[in-house]
């Protein structure tokens, strides 16, 4: 993971393009002739425009009008001036994925299974924007980022083609002032120029991915791939995320958000006793939290480690883990060692894994690997502990010593998240290399499947309580969901607009929530595991 300093740290939503006020002095040449909203956004803040506002009736979708024809995310494509397949065959095509290592990919695809898409094993329920998932960026302040002048010249060169319906809109812009800034940028060799020649439309939705991905080459030096363990499911009806500076509590059964932590405030641990290494927080920018038997731990940018019990008021414990400038926390599993006894685990990137007793907060052990370790996960039976990051190469290791036991050759670049199957036998790595790894545990020579995804690195992966399925997200826009019975050949792919903050089965695995990170369109998905015969005679 890239380095930060103090102070560099800005929540996407918030900070990421600081376009604001932009909006009121020029015009969206995407938008059509709508009402105008005062909301205070900023067009640049979500590919989507729309006249969206906060009631419940207007931004929920429910199964059975995604079932009548309306988009799961509530996008309202009849309104815009491109259409959805339209504006997912241009992301497909001009998407970058971010690699760390250059290293040939070319044999890759040749290991990968054949994937039998098309699959239901999870129905949309429903959908609600009263909570959104949002995810921490971070960048160098020194570097600056692609400011206001890129999308004016963006509009100049519409003008310039005469293609615009709002042209007149446009008229009174500075033009010579846009020549000369023009010349300051690459978007006069940007590929969306040829799409002109195939009308408005074309040309829209080639402009609106040809400025995301110039933002994102951009920002490649100096913002940190943020990980995507932002949401977890305690049961079919309970779900918690981030958003903002707060945990969030959504009941599917009320349909109602409730703030369980706030982290913007001040943090007392309510814990305190001699030999504790505790201290009070503030403002604290989460990076990674897991959610199991009503004790919530949450990782921070700063090195932070904070644990709560949600049957309880206050914040139990809360520390600063690592004083190392490098402090991310990049990953908190909590488990039952095979004694039975509670236990966190945390991965920073200072290269340290730590063991903390869930129970009296004592710090039992340390584990030290020659790179930062982006994420961990411990067996079922709580003896062993995948260990990944900044590395080809992904270990296994002792979860009482450290001691590495195994290591796992295959992948291509750095890895970010792992899964136990629930018998114990499988291990499954999600890789910036596009794929997902499956790794039989009695035999680690080589691994014994190679998924890959749509169009990213493989930022989450899940399985099911029974076993029965596992999911994978990419960075954005396509989670998979894969039959294990079938040697993973069958496949379900949920296609979305956004960044993906989380993924998480129910503990009864009856239901899948995902959450989406999006300005206007940020929301919580819920799926609901399919029983009927159709499917069960349809695998055999």
């Amino acid at each position: 993971m890239a380095q930060f300093q103090d102070g560099d740290l800005d929540y996407v939503v918030d900070d990421l393009y600081d376009m604001t006020g932009f909006e009121d002095e020029y015009d969206n040449p995407f938008a059509q002739n709508e009402p105008e909203t005062n909301n205070g956004s900023d067009p640049l803040d979500s590919d989507f425009e729309d006249d969206f506002e906060s009631s419940k009736s207007k931004t929920d979708t429910s199964a059975l009008e995604a079932r009548n024809g309306k988009d799961i995310q509530g996008i309202p494509w009849e309104r815009l001036n491109f259409s959805r397949d339209e504006y997912r065959e241009t992301r497909l095509k001009q998407y970058r994925n971010y690699e760390n290592l250059s290293r040939s990919r070319e044999d890759l695809d040749k290991e990968c299974l054949q994937i039998e898409k098309g699959k239901t094993f999870y129905d949309f329920q429903f959908n609600t924007r009263l909570v959104k998932s949002t995810i921490v960026h971070f960048q160098h302040v020194r570097q600056p980022l692609i400011g206001r002048y890129m999308m004016k010249d963006a509009y100049f060169i519409l003008a310039l083609d005469n293609c615009s319906p709002n042209l007149n809109k446009i008229k009174r812009y500075n033009m010579l002032k846009l020549k000369q800034s023009l010349n300051k940028t690459k978007i006069a060799t940007s590929p969306f120029i040829s799409a002109f020649k195939a009308g408005w439309r074309a040309a829209g939705v080639a402009l609106l991915i040809w400025y995301d991905r110039i933002i994102s080459e951009h920002l490649e030096a100096s913002v940190a791939i943020p990980l995507r363990n932002l949401l977890w499911a305690t049961s079919k009806h309970d779900v918690y995320l981030m958003q903002n500076y707060s945990v969030m509590h959504w009941s599917s059964l009320l349909r109602r958000g409730k703030e369980v932590l706030n982290v913007a405030k001040p943090i007392v641990p309510t814990l305190t006793h001699p030999g504790l290494l505790s201290q009070s927080l503030s403002r604290v920018q989460i990076s990674t939290m897991a959610v199991k038997e009503n004790f919530l731990v949450a990782g921070g940018f700063q090195g932070e480690l904070i644990c709560k019990n949600l049957n309880q008021p206050g914040v139990a414990f809360c520390t600063k883990i690592t004083t190392d400038e490098n402090a991310i926390t990049n990953a908190v599993d909590v488990y039952h060692n095979p004694n039975g006894s509670m236990r966190v685990m945390t991965a920073n990137n200072d290269a340290q894994v730590r063991v903390f007793d869930a129970e009296n907060f004592a710090c039992l052990n340390r584990f030290s690997f020659n790179w930062s370790v982006n994420n961990t996960s411990v067996s079922p039976d709580g003896k062993l502990v995948s260990v990944l990051g900044d590395s080809a190469e992904c270990l296994i290791a002792d979860a009482q010593s450290g001691k590495v036991v195994g290591n796992l050759k295959g992948h291509l670049d750095y890895s970010f998240a792992s899964a136990w199957h629930p018998d114990g036998q499988i291990l499954a790595t999600g890789n910036q290399d596009t794929t997902c790894r499956l790794w039989d545990i009695r035999n680690l020579s080589e691994s014994v499947a190679v998924i890959k995804g749509r169009m990213g690195a493989i930022r989450a992966v899940k399985f099911s309580s029974d076993g029965r399925f596992m999911a994978m997200a990419e960075p954005a826009d396509f989670v998979h969901i894969f039959d294990t019975k079938s040697g993973y050949v069958h496949g379900q792919e949920i296609d979305m607009f956004g960044e993906i903050a989380g993924i998480s089965f129910s503990p009864d695995a009856e239901a899948l929530f995902v959450g989406v990170s999006d300005r206007t369109y940020g929301s919580l998905l819920e799926f609901n595991r399919r029983h009927y015969n159709r499917y069960e005679d349809s695998i055999y």
